[in-house]
């Protein structure tokens, strides 16, 4: 009897501990779903953000202004949609990487695509899929929203484009080419459509196509129709679109453009574009000082200062390979390194000049570890943007800083290689992460390729060896 009462009483509490286990576990796992919904794909309640527009460039889960997913997916369209979020945003656990995506099927019969891909990036796209198929079909019926599907097909678009292969950028740009039909290629949201279908397009090496697509996205950015994918070369518009989306959308669109032109051999196309397209950004308004600034107005500003750096190295690197002075090419570097620099730092709140002398304009040492200030970490619509412009502003003052070393190596004066070691020593604090935490030399930082910073350290090994043997002279 007391075997039959031991056994009984196991199984009692054995079941009631996997009843309890599974009450748990479905309650953390619709919890989380139910925070994702109301909480993560919230609309933007800042006013501020919406004036400059930040909230237009949220991404967007459902066809509606109030955010959350659309209850017509159902259960698991729903669901689909809000793990598509999580596996971007809180990862996959300890799997960083497959090896072959279903992200591409092929259009001759071809098999999956082979090659090392994040695993979050395959696993969010897939849950797309799903939910893509349940709202198709709940759109037959007539009960999605109108652009529910064109907000899935976008989110689809940019996670396979990020895989990088040729394959699934050649999906990628089929699901925007879907997506710039359902809105009927008008206004600024068409704009930026269009220049990530010339961006892809050029990653694809189909110039032709990029170029009518940047030419387009110019157009819309400027306010104008352009229905039609215009034959004409793209131009530098002669005025600034006057809302903030339209401005950041056609700065950008010049940046991939100019980047275009400076790759391709077409040296001169490149220098008027970019003569044009600095004089163009310096008319955009700023405000007295970023201190006085809103958050949102501030990171306009930096995003248009930035882009502006980048337009600057791309001058910088045409004017050299035109066979000017290196004088000239240096002085716009220096430029663009210190308003990247500038960029970074007011990102993070940290100080133009070095903290030990703040009465001096020694400038602060590079900061490749601070984190963003929380007035742009606690807001939904731009923590991500902010937190792109900072790794990119970070990116664009190590590369700035090297060429200023190369050039300056490449001098005759005495103490060239001194000067140059100092410009290596700075890429290097912005390109990498120091082990002791000081000198920021020691391994790539967030957002800094393994091939750059071998460039980086190279640079600063060979600079450094040419110092030490004229200081034992």
């Amino acid at each position: 009897m007391f075997t039959v009462d031991f056994f009984r009483r196991f199984l009692k509490y054995t079941a009631v501990g996997i009843i309890a286990l599974s009450v748990t576990s479905w309650t953390a796992f619709e919890g989380a779903h139910l925070w994702v919904e109301n909480v993560a794909l919230a609309p933007e309640t800042d006013e501020d953000a919406k004036r400059w527009e930040w909230d237009l460039e949220v991404d967007r889960w459902s066809g509606s202004e109030k955010g959350g997913t659309d209850p017509a997916l159902g259960f698991s369209g729903r669901h689909a949609a809000r793990s598509a979020w999580m596996v971007l945003n809180w990862g996959t656990g300890s799997t960083t990487s497959v090896v072959a995506s279903k992200a591409f099927t092929g259009r001759n019969g071809e098999g999956p695509t082979l090659a090392p891909i994040q695993a979050k990036l395959e696993y969010a796209q897939e849950f797309l899929r799903m939910a893509i198929e349940i709202g198709e079909q709940a759109n037959a019926k007539g009960r999605l929203h109108p652009f529910t599907i064109t907000a899935l097909l976008a989110r689809r678009a940019d996670v396979i484009s990020r895989m990088g292969t040729r394959n699934t950028l050649d999906e990628a740009r089929s699901e925007y080419e879907r997506v710039w039909s359902n809105i009927f290629g008008q206004g600024v949201q068409a704009a930026r459509v269009a220049l990530k279908l010339g961006d892809l397009n050029w990653r694809l090496q189909d110039t032709e196509d990029a170029l009518s697509w940047w030419a387009r996205s110019i157009e819309l950015s400027s306010g104008k129709n352009a229905a039609v994918l215009p034959s004409a070369v793209p131009t530098v518009p002669q005025s600034i679109p006057p809302n903030p989306l339209g401005q950041r959308t056609l700065v950008s669109a010049l940046v991939s453009l100019s980047a275009f032109y400076a790759t391709t051999g077409q040296l001169r196309q490149a220098q008027a574009l970019e003569e044009s397209s600095l004089n163009l950004l310096r008319s955009i308004p700023s405000p007295p000082s970023l201190e006085s600034a809103t958050p949102a107005q501030a990171l306009h500003s930096l995003f248009i200062l930035h882009r502006s750096s980048i337009m600057s190295i791309h001058f910088a690197e045409v004017l050299y390979a035109l066979r000017n002075k290196p004088s000239a090419s240096i002085d716009w570097l220096t430029r663009a390194a210190e308003s990247s620099e500038r960029v970074a730092l007011s990102l993070t709140g940290l100080p133009p000049h070095h903290p030990d002398a703040p009465g001096s304009q020694i400038p602060h040492p590079p900061a490749s570890e601070t984190p963003l200030t929380d007035a742009y970490t606690k807001s939904r619509s731009m923590s991500g943007p902010a937190k792109n412009l900072l790794r990119d502003a970070r990116r664009t003052a190590a590369e700035a800083w090297n060429l200023i070393g190369i050039l300056t190596e490449g001098g005759k004066s005495t103490d060239a290689p001194a000067k140059a070691l100092e410009c290596y020593e700075r890429a290097l604090g912005w390109a990498g992460v120091g082990r002791d935490k000081a000198g920021g030399i020691g391994h790539p930082g967030e957002g800094t390729l393994e091939s750059d910073w071998k460039v980086f350290w190279a640079n600063y090994v060979r600079a450094r060896d040419v110092v030490k043997k004229q200081e034992q002279k």
